[in-house]
């Protein structure tokens, strides 16, 4: 069936999932990651998941129980130690939120926010040189870029290339990148005065982190935010991105 795992994408996670050392024996975990994949990447309700999978219930809740365990951040660290720290890439991008996932009071809790395009989410994301999620983040749709880039560039290594468009043009990040030994490459605004140091030759490369926001918007279910709570909605971004560093390494093998 679509959208499954591989057999080396399936060996290379098998070892990164919780283990069940005793109890009741859990449904087959490969079986649930090819369901929780399959709604990933088609955009469906949970009720909708072919029967192939197996009961709906057992995916959701398997899916919130090791989201609730943070298993979904610790695969993404575990997969993203192999990352080029030569460069350190961050952006963000707007997601519509759909009416299903509105129904829930102080959406500002659940990073919703209104903005030109009415309900929106914003996804911060820190990639390499080759356009792979290193960090991720989730804000309201109206907050500024830079809200969240103190937390996501403070693992920032010394001899880094740090490129950003220049809504991150601000003094404070620039003075962050140096302190850890890092160079920002980031375009001055127009109502800079001092001159600063730029290359536009490297700049070009920044367009790997716009292709990473393509590419985990393949999946419907990061594409449009059904999801009410922002903490499920971050582990779908969190899904497509492991999805990628584990085509990255089949390919590579």
């Amino acid at each position: 069936m679509r959208y499954e795992l591989t057999d080396h994408e399936w060996t290379a996670i098998k070892p990164m999932l919780p283990n069940k050392p005793r109890g009741v024996r859990r449904v087959n975990d490969r079986r649930v990651l090819n369901g929780i994949f399959w709604v990933l990447r088609s955009g469906a309700p949970w009720r909708d998941l072919p029967t192939a999978f197996g009961p709906y219930t057992t995916c959701y809740n398997r899916f919130v129980r090791w989201r609730r365990a943070g298993v979904w951040g610790r695969i993404i660290e575990a997969l993203a130690t192999a990352h080029d720290a030569a460069v350190q890439m961050i952006d963000t991008s707007i997601v519509r939120v759909h009416q299903h996932g509105a129904c829930i009071t102080r959406n500002q809790r659940q990073s919703m926010g209104r903005s030109r395009g009415g309900l929106t989410s914003k996804i911060h994301a820190v990639v390499d040189g080759n356009g792979l999620p290193v960090r991720l983040a989730l804000s309201p749709g109206e907050a500024h870029d830079v809200r969240l880039a103190g937390k996501l560039l403070s693992r920032l290594k010394a001899g880094s290339m740090l490129l950003a468009d220049r809504g991150y043009d601000a003094d404070w990040i620039r003075e962050m990148a140096m302190k850890k030994g890092a160079w920002a490459n980031i375009p001055p605004k127009s109502n800079r005065s001092d001159p600063i140091c730029f290359s536009p030759h490297l700049y070009r490369a920044r367009n790997q982190v716009e292709r990473f926001f393509n590419r985990i918007k393949q999946c419907r279910r990061v594409a449009t935010r059904y999801d009410r709570l922002a903490a499920n909605y971050l582990a779908f971004v969190q899904l497509a991105s492991i999805r990628l560093w584990l085509r990255l390494n089949e390919s590579a093998s």
